[in-house]
Formats: C-alpha cells, structure tokens, sequence
C-alpha cells in the first residue's frame, strides 16, 4: 500500500508523512502516524500513535504513543507504551506499560515493563528492569535489570545497576549506589557516598560506602539541635538511650556475650573516694530555668581517672560516664557490706561465746552459793555443837577464903 499524503485511511487510520504506516493491514485501527517511516512496520496493530521520523518504525503491537525521532523506534511487541522525546525507549522490543519523557529516557530498555522515566537519559541503561520510577535528568541513568527503583530528582540513584527496592528523593540522592538495595534517602545529596549497602535510611545525610541497617539524620555541624515529639513526658520502660561521640544512638549492652576480659573490680573503684560531688547549673542556653542540679565536673573526674569521661568529636572532655561511677559505686558499697558482715559475724561470735560464759559464770555463782549455803548450814551446826558443849560443862565451883 502506498497511502498518498495527508490521506486519511480505512479504521481510523491517519498517516502523514513518507512512509507512514507503509505496512498497515486491513485489520490496524485508529493509528495515527506523523513523520517519515513512523509506524512503518505496523502491521495490525491498533490505537497506535507515532509523531516523529521512525517513531514506532517496528512496531506490530497496540496502544503505543511516541512523539519524538526515533521514540519506541524498535518496537515490535511491545504494548502500552508512551515515550516523548528523541530517542526515548528506542531500543524497547517488547518491554509494556512503560512511560518515557525526555530525550533517551529508557533508551536501551528492551523487555523491562511498567517503568516511568520522565527527564533526559533518565532510566537511560535500563534492558529488562521492572517498576521503576525515575524522574529527573540521569535519574537511574546506569540500571539495567532491577527493579522497584523509586528515584525523584537529577542525577539521582544514577549509578545503580542491579540494586532494587531502592527509593531516592532528591538531587544526586543515592547518586553512587551500585547493589545496594532496600535503601532510602532524601535530601539533596541524601546517602551519595553509599555504594553497595543494603537496608539504610538517610535524611539529609551522605551516608557511608558499604554500610547497611543503618540510619542517618542529618550532617554533622549543620543540625546542631533535634527535637522529636512523643519523648518528653511519655512513660516508657526498656533500656537506656546513650550516645556516642560519633552521635551513634543505641543501648549499652551487659550481657557477657558482648565483653572480653572480665575480671572483679577490687581496689580499681577506690578512685571514686577522691571524686569532689558539686551543685551547679547550666548556662542560660543550656537550661533558661535555671535548675539546680547536682554531679560532678569532667575536667575534675578527667584528673581522678581518665576512663571516667566520654569526649566529644573533637576529643574535648563532654560529659561524665555516670553509668561507669554507679558501678564503682557498687563495688565500694559491696565491699563495705563485707566488711560489715565480717563485723556483724564477730559480734555475734562475741556475743555467743559471752552468753556461753555468762552460763558458765551463772552456773559457777550457782555453785558458789551452794557451797556457801552449805558453808552457812555447817558453821550453824557448829555453833550448836559449840553451845551444847558449853551448856554441858559443870558450873565452876568457888573456894572460900577461910577454907
């Protein structure tokens, strides 16, 4: 068939252009094709439209738009198909449902289905990847079969080649990522260092290379306060916060299977004694209230024992590790509870062995004033002896003078 120009054709049809719809069958309805060679191989495909020279050049199947040169140009099976813009999807053979907007957006996709990329060379390296989503200029640029990408933004998750389930909001966010997949960032710039990580969430953070299950707030020396609702004056049970001077949030760990070189205190926990208890309180942008409060000053405990202050990034002295003196505390107190329980245990050996003498000596004063009663019984029958003697003696006689 050799449709003369702007001639309209059976079922629909519309062609304008040198060879514009050259092969359309009896059965393609409602195609319209602009421009040289566009929709040239249509055969019976249907609802299709074709604006721009070898726009749908190849295409058999249906309900495909492109609008630009060379957009959807080797399309053959492929169905529902929208690409605006030179180039967009060219190479899609047989890929369905995918939305191109931008010159060479999706342009090597061949087979990968329900992809939207809106923004030059966005999903530019994309073959058989899936339900992806890329809006910005370079946006997933280099993926070529994941899948389940989400990344809004120039230039953003440009890298990723096989990494999936990954979603990229910003300018460059996640612009290095290669594998890693399951990650989110959003900010500008928001996980750009992370390469092959999977499972991390970054907010306005770069991110580290290799890194995974990990989440990051914020850049160091920008946000300089946070605030987060439903904390203060909630009741909570569970472990204690604590951070660390890299900003690491987490909860101190005790159980053994995270320690090495377990040993007993001792005399280590003596240095506490000379520690010096102060009432302080915070400068005005610290506490505008003005509490008083009560603890001890680092530079102070620094001097007792070192490895009873945490530091800051910059290595200063920040804060004292309370956690680190209750322990002492502790250790001090149980050994001043040993001591008094050695105490306790001699008092009461003391005080058994005076009860045991006290018996003796009750037994003895018993024993005593039996002998002295029987003394007492004896020095009675005495004297009786001694009166009966005496009464027994004959009166004495009296010899006159005369005689």
């Amino acid at each position: 068939m050799s449709p003369a120009p702007d001639g309209g054709y059976p079922n629909e049809n519309t062609a304008e252009g040198e060879n514009a719809l050259f092969s359309l069958a009896a059965n393609g309805v409602r195609n319209t094709a602009i421009g040289f060679n566009a929709l040239f191989s249509n055969t019976g495909g249907g609802a299709n439209t074709a604006v721009g020279a070898s726009a749908l050049a190849n295409n058999t199947a249906n309900d495909n738009t492109a609008c630009g040169s060379f957009a959807l140009a080797n399309n053959t099976t492929g169905s529902g198909n929208t690409a605006f813009g030179i180039d967009a999807l060219m190479l899609n053979v047989n890929g369905n449902s995918n939305h191109a907007s931008g010159h060479d957006a999706l342009f090597h996709n061949t087979s990968g289905s329900n992809n939207a990329a809106s923004g030059a060379n966005a999903l530019f390296s994309n073959t058989a990847g899936g339900s992806n989503t890329a809006d910005g200029s370079g946006a997933l640029f280099n993926n070529t079969t994941a899948s389940f990408n989400t990344a809004t933004g120039q230039d953003s998750l440009e890298a990723n080649q096989t990494g999936h389930n990954n979603t990229a909001d910003g300018q460059n966010a996640l612009k290095n990522n290669t594998t890693g997949s399951n990650n989110i960032a959003v900010g500008s710039n928001a996980g750009e260092d992370l390469t092959t990580g999977d499972n991390n969430i970054d907010i306005f953070n770069h991110g580290v290379a290799g890194e995974a299950n990990t989440i990051r707030i914020g850049k160091e020396g920008t946000q300089k306060s946070t605030f987060v609702a439903g904390i203060s004056g909630t009741a909570m049970t569970g472990g204690q916060v604590v951070v660390n001077s890299g900003g690491q949030l987490g909860v101190a760990p005790s159980s053994a299977r995270f320690k090495e070189q377990i040993k007993p205190m001792n005399k280590a926990s003596e240095a506490i004694l000379q520690l010096k208890p102060v009432t302080f309180r915070y400068k005005e942008e610290i506490d505008p209230a003005g509490i008083p409060q009560f603890g001890l000053v680092a530079e102070e405990v620094e001097k007792v024992n070192p490895a009873l202050v945490d530091r800051d990034s910059q290595g200063k002295v920040y804060t004292v590790r309370y956690d680190a003196v209750n322990a002492m505390l502790l250790n001090e107190f149980l050994k001043e509870h040993h001591k008094v329980g050695e105490l306790e245990a001699t008092i009461a050996q003391l005080k058994t062995a005076a009860a045991k003498q006290e018996a003796v000596n009750a037994e003895q004063r018993k024993e005593m004033e039996a002998v002295t009663a029987r003394l007492k019984e004896q020095d009675s029958q005495i004297q009786k002896v001694s009166d009966q003697v005496e009464l027994s003696k004959p009166a004495p006689q009296t010899v006159g003078n005369d005689q």
